[in-house]
């Protein structure tokens, strides 16, 4: 968004309106950008000058009402809607003559628009003064000029005035650099965040990723403690139990009955113990990739699960991870609550972002507030992703995901 009127202008005295064809001589036509803000220029002038009327007009006849406590609200918001009906005029002015893309549902407070109306005054009516300087000047060489043909100045003199209006020209369009540029800047601070605005939007994200990922953290910690407790643990007992009445017994067919199902209890708590690392990261993830991650997901899912992969770079570590725990924790879910038959998940790479796709054909329902896909969101957010859940009653029930991998 950042516009000029200097960036446009070539150097020298013919580059204030079109420089010269060295092939005929003639001026050649401005480019299409210059052309259109010269009259952007202009009309800035205009508005500031519309402004500013506004402001002693308007102002000496509001200003009793808003020094007394009481009218104040009313006069204020009387002054405002002249204000803001100027700062539309502006805002239309950059976009039509500077192409200035502003964001549609941004409304800046009162005070931003009254100082950039302020500010706008002051630069507007001064770069009227340097374009009136910068025609008078013009008008001066035109003089000079006819001196020089009628032989009425010697050389002493006119190599005076030229440097004298070198000088003049330079400054008039350092001027003219400086005023644009400042009404630039000040116009995507008024129609837009400014980038203290920014900073702060983007420190809040951050601190409520951050806020996101701790918690999703210490639900991951409690499920893993939870699958410990409640599974290998409570096998472990019963192995456990299983040997010692196989060592207190004094039958040995009984005791090698109490072996053997002991030993096939010890494969089942190997079993579940690999689930449960697995699904706190699996290593497959580091020395396979996330497509043969996925793959186990497939061979684990108790649904027909169809993956489409179509990635053909390598993805970051972190983009990995969080597209695996996303399409795992997609298809639990599709597993345990949603009643589906089916589940299919897309993973493609398109410039430069990762889009993971997991669709089931179940009930819906899915609660984008639970633990689960709130733990989800907090991680797609820490790495500048978006989360999507289109989840109705009756189904079916999509989880979309984009990842920048830059």
């Amino acid at each position: 968004m950042h516009e000029d009127l200097a960036d446009a202008a070539p150097p020298g005295p013919a580059g204030v309106l079109g420089a010269a064809d060295p092939g005929t001589g003639r001026s050649a036509a401005p480019p299409p950008r210059l052309r259109r803000r010269v009259p952007g220029v202009l009309l800035g002038c205009a508005t500031a000058l519309l402004g500013a009327l506004h402001f002693l007009v308007v102002g000496a006849v509001l200003g009793p009402f808003l020094l007394w406590p009481r009218t104040r609200p009313h006069a204020l918001r009387a002054l405002m809607a002249g204000a803001r009906r100027l700062a539309a005029l502006e805002r239309l002015r950059r976009s039509v003559f500077f192409g200035d893309r502003f964001p549609e549902h941004y409304e800046a407070a009162d005070h931003k628009v009254l100082r950039y109306l302020a500010v706008r005054c002051c630069t507007g009516l001064l770069c009227a003064v340097v374009l009136g300087l910068l025609g008078f000047g013009a008008v001066l060489a035109g003089l000079l000029a006819n001196g020089v043909v009628r032989g009425g100045l010697d050389w002493e003199e006119l190599l005076t005035q030229a440097v004298l209006g070198g000088v003049l020209l330079f400054l008039d369009v350092q001027g003219l650099h400086s005023l644009a540029a400042l009404d630039a800047r000040t116009a995507r601070e008024c129609f837009g965040p400014s980038e203290r605005e920014l900073l702060r939007r983007r420190i809040d994200e951050l601190a409520a990723s951050r806020a996101a990922v701790v918690r999703a953290v210490d639900v991951e910690r409690r499920r893993i403690e939870r699958d410990l407790h409640d599974g290998v643990q409570q096998r472990l007992v019963a192995l456990a139990m299983l040997l010692g009445r196989a060592r207190r017994s004094r039958d040995p067919e009984r005791a090698e009955a109490l072996l053997l199902q002991a030993h096939e209890e010890s494969q089942g708590v190997l079993t579940e113990l690999r689930e449960v690392a697995w699904r706190v990261y699996p290593s497959a993830l580091d020395s396979l990739g996330l497509k043969e991650a996925l793959s186990g997901v497939a061979e684990r899912c108790a649904l027909p699960l169809r993956i489409r992969f179509e990635v053909g770079a390598p993805l970051p570590q972190p983009v990995e991870t969080a597209a695996y725990f996303l399409v795992s924790e997609a298809v639990t879910n599709a597993a345990k609550h949603s009643a589906a038959t089916a589940v299919e998940v897309r993973v493609a790479l398109t410039g430069g972002r990762l889009a993971v796709r997991v669709e089931d054909n179940g009930k819906g329902g899915a609660d984008p507030a639970g633990s689960g896909l709130a733990g989800l969101h907090g991680r797609m957010t820490a790495l500048d992703g978006v989360l999507h859940v289109d989840s109705p009653l009756g189904g079916p029930t999509t989880i979309s995901a984009e990842l920048p991998c830059a």
